[in-house]
Formats: C-alpha cells, sequence, structure tokens
C-alpha cells in the first residue's frame, strides 16, 4: 500500500471533476486492489498482476487522477481476463446464440451501482465471464447474494479463486453455468449484462424474454446495460436515468411520473 491516504486519492478525482461519491468509490476500490497479494488460482491467469498493482501504487504516490485511472484500468483489464478459455463447445454454443466472448465493462458501472445497491439486494451478472465485475459489486457493496451466469465452466472456477482472493463468503456468490437463453432473469433486484447476445435471432426472444421477466415483477430491478439493446424493448415501466453513449442505466418509472413512451429518458449527469 503507498503510503498517502486513499482519502486523498478521493479528493484529488473530486477536485478533477469527479461525483465526490464515486470518487470514494474509486478511493476504496484501489484500497482493496493494492491490498490484496497476487492471485493464486489458477496458476499463471494473472501472470502480470505484481508488475500492474506496483504500477498502480507508484501512480497513487506520485502522478495525478489522470494517471492513477489509466494504471487502475490496466489492472482490472488484466484481472477481467479478455482471452477468456472458452472450450470449443462453449465457444459454438455462443456463436450460434450470437454471443460475445467477454468484454470488459470498464469501470464506470461498478462505481455507479453504488448509489442502487443494499444489503438486502440479489444481484445478477448476465454473461459474467471470470465474475470480476459481480465480485467487485460484492466487495465493494456487500448484498445478500450475487448471482454470475456464465456459460463457461472454466471462468466460473477462475472466478471461484477469486471470490476467495477478495475474502467474499461463499454464500454471497451462486454460480449458474449455463447458455443464457436458458436462464430466467427474474427474481433480481439489480442486473447487469453487457450485450451478452446479439439482437437477432435467438438473442432477440432472448430479450423479448428478459423484458417480460423483469416488468412482469411487483418491483422491477435496476438494470446496467453496457452497449445497450434494452431501450426499444423494455416499456414505459422503465426510465433511462443516466447514459453516456457506453452505459445506459434503467429504473423503474416514478409513480406519477409522465411515462413519455418507451423506457423514457431523463436528463443524463455530464
Amino acid at each position: 500500500m503507498p503510503d498517502l491516504p486513499l482519502s486523498t486519492v478521493a479528493s484529488a478525482f473530486a477536485a478533477a471533476g469527479w461525483d465526490r461519491d464515486e470518487a470514494g468509490r474509486l478511493s476504496r476500490l484501489i484500497e482493496l486492489l493494492l491490498d490484496r497479494p497476487a492471485p493464486p488460482d489458477p496458476p499463471c491467469a494473472f501472470p502480470d498482476f505484481s508488475r500492474l498493482r506496483d504500477r498502480l501504487a507508484e501512480a497513487v504516490e506520485t502522478e495525478g487522477p489522470e494517471e492513477v485511472e489509466t494504471r487502475l484500468l490496466e489492472l482490472y483489464a488484466h484481472l477481467h481476463m479478455n482471452e477468456a478459455p472458452y472450450s470449443p463447445d462453449e465457444r459454438r454454443r455462443l456463436d450460434a446464440a450470437g454471443g460475445y466472448w467477454n468484454h470488459a465493462g470498464g469501470l464506470s458501472p461498478i462505481l455507479k451501482a453504488g448509489s442502487w445497491i443494499t444489503g438486502h439486494t440479489v444481484s445478477a451478472d448476465l454473461g459474467a465471464g471470470n465474475g470480476l465485475q459481480g465480485l467487485l459489486l460484492q466487495a465493494l457493496y456487500p448484498h445478500a447474494r450475487a448471482d454470475q451466469v456464465e456459460i463457461s465452466s472454466g471462468l466460473r472456477d477462475v472466478g471461484e479463486g477469486l471470490r476467495d482472493w477478495l475474502g467474499i463468503p461463499r454464500d454471497r456468490v451462486r454460480w449458474i453455468v449455463d447458455d443464457l437463453l436458458n436462464v430466467s432473469t427474474a427474481g433480481y433486484d439489480f442486473i447487469y449484462l453487457y450485450r451478452p447476445v446479439r439482437p437477432e435471432g435467438p438473442g432477440r426472444d432472448f430479450y423479448a424474454r428478459f423484458a417480460r421477466e423483469v416488468e412482469s415483477q411487483p418491483r422491477p430491478p435496476v438494470i446496467f446495460s453496457v452497449a445497450d439493446c434494452l431501450r426499444g424493448v423494455l416499456s414505459d415501466r422503465y426510465e433511462v436515468c443516466y447514459g453516456d453513449g457506453h452505459l445506459t442505466c434503467f429504473r423503474p418509472r416514478l409513480p406519477g411520473s409522465d411515462p413519455g413512451g418507451r423506457a423514457r429518458t431523463l436528463e443524463s449527469p455530464e
């Protein structure tokens, strides 16, 4: 850990124009990662972790917010594992469904989710890869359970190693190893997805079913959608509470507000 207090890092990001709450969450994420040794399991999955962690620690001590963010993103991307170990059969099933191979969603969803997750939340990551995104949400904002839906059993195994490495209790994370097209998306309070399937063929049916399932709940979930395919599918039960071209955040429409058409868009924060 660097000698510089992480509260100083949060203040520096806030001074650079970041939302103050998100700057605080960013400093907690940095502290979480700098406190960890290299992930022990499986071997050789994260060969550059120590080097990238040390570069982040050095940036925290000597550089400004822009360089710190760059070094954090490098470490995050390494942990996310863009080279995902899908088996040939898993790759065939992904291709048949129009699925994508483990893209990193970035820091923005992690930092913004803190406004929506409480201790009672049951969350889901649809197409979780090695589960890093959902695991970081659970580590930063402990909640009832984080479900990780992922077709690859190999990535599940890596994710279980990351769960243990982050110190998250086993009963706070549930893995559902299956094709996303077979899995119900009902029963959640918070859902994260990064366009897990293309919106055509089987994927079109998936998004239509997704909309039916979430909107049939008495209390529909908050949805964080990266590379969004939902805006034209969700009804006026939802409104967009944030959108920046990469991340679109949907919340159930507030009682008494004007529906204004499908998934009405509110003024997005700068």
